[in-house]
């Protein structure tokens, strides 16, 4: 099969297209032909080894797993002989961060507790959008967030993959959604549903004296004490990406200020799993939420699809079609 390759660390231009050997799936697993993935900035953090601790995980002189790609959606080619959930032709979307990623080629084999049935009413393409994203989204703002319903809920970040889903989820639990975007972006949070939308090249919400009973800040940089200031007495600060600086305040200072105050600070580290995979499908069935889609790039081009996403401008996702016939 062809797969996206890279043998080492480094920028997008270490990725290869290359032929590569077609995975078996074990007994509990199951082999999916991929007919889309999605690219995040998960991808180019592991490509960089950036920050250089996660060699410790992925590889400390070269990476561990080759083939990078965690979200996609497919069919179903074979099933190992203990599964039980799957049947071949079966149309799934599915994350395999938590096995081995692989998503960047036409086949990934994984264990069938991390895929789902696809939603009906989604293309492959936007099936693709969601497990990564969507599950991030809605483990920072309920699991960490403890979301309630009537609640101020402001999502920093709020155009990008995990942003658009967060605006989404939070309106489904019933809350008061601030968004915070550029100005390219205000009319496409509202479209979402937010109810205020704060272009940041105008106004800072930090300093204009609003308070949050639950902020998920997913991109950009404010120091920690500036998130503290945006929040309620109560208030929760859920960090789910952003900045270097501002993802190690959150796991330094964010235990030492949640002990000695009545504000909660912490980080996401978004753990896959069938059930939010599943509880996403529901929403998405419902109408509740929408994948936002900004570009798509053949597989051929995924080095240029990471690049973009590394710059931090992409509105939503960024999707990986895989065209057998298309390839060379």
């Amino acid at each position: 099969m062809k797969a996206i390759v890279n043998t080492h660390y480094g920028s997008p231009d270490v990725l290869q297209l290359k032929e590569v050997e077609k995975p078996a799936p074990s007994d509990h697993e199951v082999l999916v032909k991929v007919l889309a993935a999605s690219a995040a900035a998960g991808d180019w953090h592991l490509l960089r080894a950036q920050p250089f601790l996660m060699r410790f995980t992925s590889g400390l002189l070269k990476p561990k797993h080759q083939i990078l790609g965690a979200a996609f959606a497919g069919r179903v080619e074979t099933v190992g002989r203990n599964v039980t959930q799957f049947q071949p032709g079966d149309e799934v979307f599915g994350d395999s961060s938590a096995c081995g990623f692989g998503a960047f080629a036409e086949y990934v084999s994984v264990p069938e507790k991390a895929v789902a049935l696809k939603p009906t009413r989604l293309t492959f393409e936007e099936a693709a959008t969601v497990p990564v994203s969507a599950v991030t989204a809605l483990q920072g703002l309920r699991d960490q967030g403890h979301i309630q319903p009537g609640q101020k809920v402001l999502v920093n970040g709020a155009s990008g993959g995990v942003g658009t889903f967060a605006v989404q989820i939070a309106k489904a639990f019933g809350t008061e959604v601030t968004a915070v975007c550029s100005t390219r972006n205000v009319d496409m949070l509202r479209s979402l549903g937010a109810d205020h939308v704060i272009d940041y090249t105008q106004e800072d919400f930090t300093k204009n004296g609003q308070r949050y009973d639950l902020i998920l800040a997913v991109n950009g940089y404010h120091p920690i004490s500036a998130y503290q200031r945006a929040l309620s007495q109560e208030g929760m600060y859920v960090m789910t990406g952003g900045s270097m600086a501002q993802m190690f305040q959150a796991m330094l200072l964010g235990p030492w200020l949640s002990k000695n105050g009545s504000q909660k600070m912490g980080n996401l580290l978004a753990k896959p799993n069938q059930k939010d995979l599943v509880f996403v499908k529901e929403l998405l069935e419902a109408g509740k939420v929408v994948p936002v889609i900004e570009r798509r790039y053949p597989l051929r081009e995924v080095p240029e699809a990471i690049r973009y996403v590394e710059e931090g401008h992409a509105k939503g996702k960024v999707v990986i079609t895989v065209d057998q016939n298309n390839l060379t």
